[in-house]
């Protein structure tokens, strides 16, 4: 049997890498601060262990790039993910940044928040998802994020005291099920809900389905599918991914049918993940062995 790997819920990096990339974008802004990326990403491609790897095996099997352009790639992708911090920060810390946005299918997201009949957005480690929550913000209607408690609580601090407050709320995923509860009652208020749709935590705990991805069977969690398919509430795929320096394009793709089966949903949403990695392919962060271990052990 093949072992299933599981990602932690963790950012790379530490409280002292937030603290020094935020005094470099206070002080220098964010064209230097880039500049410093171009060392850091170097430093985690030579170190990066098993992310390396696993970064490397998506480029190389799954997109099917010869091996230069998969490092290539891989140093590219360690970069974009950089990028995805360092924006973070400038535009939810400042309100005077120079990143802009187009969005397409927002009128979908309208829609949720004028029927007030709650609804579920599911989204992936695709581009930058907290932008993205910046954009659904926007939204006259209650946010709600459903997030893993993987980070360090110094740097969950750091960023709160750095960062705008938000109208959003945070649902943290324990393992005594309770945040279910939160998700109800959110639900039941007519709020909106945001997850993410390609990671578990639990390989073993975690209900979890085998199904083609770029090429090959591999898992996806159950749990946000069925929420919709359970209640029965109108859903969105939402992604956020950088077009240029200063620039990000938001796309909600609105679910069609609410009598399909989790498993119909969950097709639904890796054929538009896919149509978007195949676009965006340096911009799914995905830094653990996604299909499996066995196939990392083979790289040519």
């Amino acid at each position: 049997m093949e072992k299933q790997s599981s990602w932690d819920g963790k950012t790379r990096g530490g409280l002292t890498g937030y603290k020094i990339f935020h005094f470099i974008l206070e002080t220098f802004g964010v064209s230097f601060a880039y500049f410093i990326l171009y060392f850091v990403s170097f430093y985690f491609l030579l170190f990066g262990g098993k992310s390396t790897i696993s970064s490397y095996t998506y480029f190389r099997k799954r997109l099917g790039l010869n091996p230069f352009k998969s490092v290539v790639n891989v140093y590219q992708c360690y970069y974009n993910f950089g990028q995805t911090i360092l924006d973070k920060v400038a535009v939810l810390s400042k309100r005077d940044h120079p990143f802009t946005s187009n969005s397409n299918g927002a009128q979908h997201l309208w829609k949720l928040a004028e029927e007030k009949k709650g609804g579920i957005l599911i989204s992936a480690h695709l581009g930058n998802w907290e932008i993205a929550g910046h954009f659904i913000n926007k939204l006259n209607v209650p946010i709600n994020i459903v997030l893993f408690d993987g980070e360090h609580q110094q740097i969950k601090a750091m960023l709160n005291k750095v960062m705008v407050k938000k109208k959003t709320n945070i649902i943290t995923i324990k393992q005594d099920y309770s945040h279910l509860f939160e998700i109800n009652r959110a639900l039941r208020a007519g709020e909106l809900i945001c997850i993410h749709g390609d990671r578990f935590s639990d390989p073993v705990k975690s209900k979890k389905m085998l199904l083609p991805f770029l090429g090959q069977d591999a898992y996806f969690p159950v749990g946000p599918f069925s929420l919709v398919t359970r209640l029965k509430v109108p859903y969105c795929f939402v992604f956020a991914v950088k077009t240029n320096k200063y620039h990000y394009e938001f796309f909600a793709i609105e679910g069609n049918g609410s009598n399909k089966t989790e498993k119909e949903v969950m097709k639904d949403y890796i054929q538009n993940l896919e149509k978007m990695i195949l676009k965006y392919p340096k911009q799914w962060y995905n830094f653990y062995p996604f299909w499996n271990e066995t196939e990392t052990k083979q790289l040519n």
